[in-house]
């Protein structure tokens, strides 16, 4: 029995490991919008504020959700090897990052297109996410 879905064509490997991957990374993006927001709106603002949080997670929670199963970052194949989980990290945070911009470039996200922030996003969500996933692939 194949441990693919059929509608992914492959790009999705269901098993625990893969939850637990799934898991962590909304965690980590999460954690990512959190600590900007301590940064811009300071730690009592940012836990009194979760809506205002959650705005901000949106675009970006949005981004990976599209992005990360088209590139395979769920396949089995995105854990093989430190080198696989390094570039389907790196290559799916890109295109989240570029869907979350745009999606805060509309009028139906707070916040709007800045090259600095698209950077930001960049390195941050990288150094974030990419031990993650290192981790995840040594331990698989």
């Amino acid at each position: 029995m194949s441990t693919r879905t059929a509608t992914s064509r492959g790009r999705i490997d269901l098993s625990r490991t893969t939850l637990a991957l799934a898991a962590g990374d909304l965690l980590l993006i999460a954690a990512f919008v959190v600590l900007g927001e301590f940064s811009h709106i300071g730690v009592e603002r940012t836990f009194a504020n979760p809506g205002y949080v959650f705005e901000a997670f949106l675009p970006f929670l949005l981004g990976w959700l599209v992005v990360a199963p088209l590139v395979g970052a769920y396949g089995r194949e995105a854990r093989e090897t430190v080198r696989s989980a390094v570039g389907y990290a790196l290559f799916a945070w890109g295109g989240a990052v570029v869907v979350g911009q745009a999606l805060r470039a509309t009028p139906l996200f707070r916040g709007d297109f800045a090259v600095t922030f698209f950077l930001v996003s960049l390195g941050v969500g990288a150094v974030l996410l990419v031990p993650w996933r290192v981790v995840v692939s040594v331990l698989d």
